[in-house]
């Protein structure tokens, strides 16, 4: 595969990276540049006409000019920047002429990073066409999307419109369409978001970053409700749903959302297979299927945490950069193709793996274990479900976040989902479930959204495995 992309970036970043262009576009800020000025904050949104760059093109695919955020954004949380309709690749004339599911809005919209810095998030808002039938008005679903890749051409709401993509560079499949699409059917809204830097193009994906991740998914909700001919108000139950990275955002979003966004009216969140526990997961996924995955965590951290770029600059070696800069720009697909079974510890110069160097660097480590999920409560009803054979995310701390939850007095549904196991690392222990718990979780959350208490089964936790 050629692996060759017009948006060049550096992953490692240094003070003589952070001011330059790429040699391709002449364009492009490099990968890592994260500094405050970046994205400054502003008094006002910019208007939907102002003019915009000329897109990008990242592995083959050209990014729309809506994905290039402002040079200054609105101070408020949520606000939304720029709007525009967003045709889904999915979807069909209904009898009443409406399109099925619904009508889409791509979005740009005012976030915070896990610094304190504002940021510019894109994603996409779905109107659905079915009617909401429960209690209330219609409400809406925050969707958190799993692991789609770190490349701009990866973002949700990209796939929404283009839902495969196989041009030769990137393979891209838009595989959260159908919990997105069974969503709607219920008759609740939908938006989702394409997280920090994901398809907004002024930075690299900040892949698994909990406050991140968090601060994205409630400010999707709160931005969904300025979206022109959007039927919810501000009496709209709020569910948050989300499975593998999506989880973990959605995890992370529901035990944030009392401090962070207490104006969002949250009646329940679903978290599957979460990462809650990194350093746990981080010896799931090197020398996986999803080893890719390592590459864009590594990548991520490096340019958000000063203490984790240390030891990257310190440990990885010049094959290591190349790889981490040549994943930067992948999909999942392509991830799986290129790096699929590869050992962190090809990308070092001692030979050790990226689990062991961080587990010897006490700062390193501490920096991480901030990522860890389950030190707040919830307020309101979680829905945890786990794989009891995930090999990938693994089963044992997803299930200890649910146990840290309950020891903190939150309204816990955990459910282990017992199939056998289906081969070592190789991502199908991880995949199944979310396939075999989507009607579960789908019929579970709309259950919250029309008011129903949930029954929490913190004290008869199903199996350990």
């Amino acid at each position: 595969m050629n692996r060759k992309s017009t948006r060049s970036r550096s992953t490692l970043p240094s003070p003589a990276r952070t001011t330059g262009r790429s040699d391709k576009t002449g364009r492009r800020l490099l990968a890592g540049v994260v500094a405050a000025g970046t994205v400054c904050t502003g008094l006002s949104t910019v208007p939907a006409s102002a003019a915009a760059p000329t897109p990008i093109v990242s592995r083959g695919v050209t990014i729309p000019a809506f994905y290039t955020p402002p040079t200054e954004l609105p101070s408020a949380n949520g606000t939304l920047v720029r709007t525009e309709t967003l045709p889904l690749g999915l979807s069909i004339p209904g009898l009443d002429g409406r399109p099925m599911p619904g009508a889409a809005t791509r979005m740009m919209y005012k976030s915070t990073d896990s610094a304190g810095r504002p940021v510019a998030v894109t994603g996409a808002y779905i109107e659905p066409s079915a009617a909401w039938k429960g209690t209330g008005p219609r409400p809406l679903v925050a969707v958190a999307s799993g692991t789609m890749g770190q490349g701009d051409q990866c973002a949700p709401s990209f796939a929404l419109q283009h839902p495969l993509t196989l041009n030769g560079d990137t393979v891209s499949v838009g595989y959260e369409a159908l919990a997105i699409y069974r969503l709607l059917s219920t008759g609740a809204a939908v938006v989702v978001t394409d997280y920090v830097g994901l398809g907004a193009t002024d930075r690299l994906h900040t892949y698994v970053n909990r406050l991140d991740q968090a601060h994205a998914l409630l400010d999707a909700a709160r931005a969904a409700h300025a979206v022109p001919g959007a039927s919810i108000t501000t009496a709209s139950r709020t569910g948050l749903y989300g499975y593998s990275q999506g989880g973990g955002a959605s995890a992370a979003a529901a035990e944030i959302q009392p401090a962070y966004a207490p104006d969002v009216p949250l009646a329940g969140t679903y978290a599957g297979a979460p990462p809650a526990d990194l350093t746990s997961v981080i010896k799931g996924i090197d020398g996986s299927a999803l080893a890719g995955a390592l590459a864009w965590s590594i990548s991520g951290f490096a340019q958000a945490d000063p203490d984790l770029r240390a030891v990257v600059d310190a440990n990885v070696s010049a094959t290591g950069r190349a790889a981490l800069a040549d994943a930067s720009t992948m999909c999942v697909g392509d991830a799986l193709f290129g790096y699929g079974f590869t050992k962190s510890s090809k990308w070092t110069t001692s030979g050790k793996s990226i689990g062991d160097i961080i587990a010897a660097a006490p700062r390193a480590k501490a920096a991480l274990d901030k990522q860890r999920i389950g030190r707040l409560k919830p307020n309101s009803p979680v829905r945890l479900a786990t794989g009891v054979q995930d090999d990938i995310v693994p089963h044992s701390q997803a299930r200890q976040l649910a146990l840290d939850w309950c020891n903190k007095g939150a309204d816990v549904t955990y459910d282990a989902i017992v199939l056998p196991n289906l081969g070592d690392k190789i991502l199908t222990n991880h995949l199944v479930p979310l396939i075999t718990d989507q009607g579960d979780a789908v019929s579970w959350l709309t259950d919250r959204l029309t008011g129903k208490a949930a029954t929490s089964n913190c004290w008869s936790m199903p199996i350990q495995l």
